[in-house]
């Protein structure tokens, strides 16, 4: 309505002229509140907020998988999309806890996300002991295939630090570890197998995460005479075993590739069956 006196003007009348006052009187006083009154301010800080966590509790909403910074609660930007991708709240703890990981090499080489802690009283590797036990899982980070794992066959592997018997990331990684502590440890290819790989599992250029249990420290070989005859015993053991697991793996392969070899062979049987059956029927 005041508006409609505005556009009139004044010159229609005493009513118009009027109208035209108000208007302006409560343009002041508004003007007034936004900048000199704090409980105005506070309100309008108060609703902004709503706005920003209805906007935020939606972003969480499985129905809508956004993709967002869960720091700051809004849509991420092309880069960040890579970091924080299109997730619902299942997944929202998992990548908030990527950033506990701990940058062993300093350039990002080595990353360390401990899994599950071990017991305050646990012992570490150490000059002393440095021969350990691990159970391990390697995942090739660009496909999530698993290529070689501990757990099928259940045993350990064995190997001294510091003497460059396994990867670079290993020999960082394991030593800060504690026995009974899990932790997955995920290796650029510089601290990996680098441009060659391990062929056939292992791409060129391949980044890798294990998921490695710490299971034993022990004494290095050699200390007495005994306990390097004992310790030899236990490696060739688990030599052994490993061989064995091996062979085990090779002859189911060898067995699944037979199977698909007889399937083909039997397809083509039939396909070959059909044909001669065609070709008699147009003979006669």
């Amino acid at each position: 309505m005041i508006n409609i006196f505005m556009v009139v003007g004044p010159s229609k009348g005493c009513l118009g002229g009027t109208f035209w006052s108000v208007g302006s009187m409560v343009t002041s006083v508004s003007k007034y509140l936004r900048e000199f009154s704090p409980l105005y301010e506070m309100k309008r800080a108060e609703k902004k907020e709503e706005k920003r966590a209805a906007f935020s509790s939606r972003l969480y909403d499985p129905i809508h998988r956004l993709p967002f910074n869960p720091t700051t609660g809004l849509p991420c930007s092309v880069s960040e999309a890579a970091i924080f991708p299109r997730n619902g709240p299942l997944k929202i703890a998992s990548v908030v806890a990527m950033s506990d990981a701990i940058d062993l090499s300093g350039d990002g080489g080595v990353l360390k996300k401990i899994v599950r802690h071990a017991k305050p009283d646990a012992i570490a590797p150490t000059q002393d002991l440095p021969l350990v036990d691990v159970h391990y899982e390697g995942i090739l980070e660009e496909t999530n295939e698993v290529f070689d794992t501990t757990h099928e066959d259940n045993t350990v592997f064995s190997f001294e630090l510091g003497k460059g018997s396994v990867i670079k990331a290993w020999d960082i990684a394991v030593k800060t570890m504690k026995v009974g502590e899990i932790a997955k440890i995920t290796c650029k290819p510089e601290y990996a197998y680098g441009s060659a790989g391990s062929p056939p599992d292992i791409p060129p250029e391949a980044t890798l995460i294990f998921e490695v249990e710490l299971v034993a420290c022990n004494p290095r070989k050699g200390l007495s005479l005994g306990s390097a005859s004992e310790e030899r015993a236990r490696l060739e053991e688990l030599k052994k075993q490993r061989e064995m697991a091996a062979a085990n793996k090779e002859e189911e392969k060898k067995k699944r590739e037979e199977a698909k070899a007889a399937a083909a062979a039997r397809i083509q049987a039939k396909l070959d069956a059909k044909k001669g059956g065609k070709g008699k029927g147009k003979g006669k």
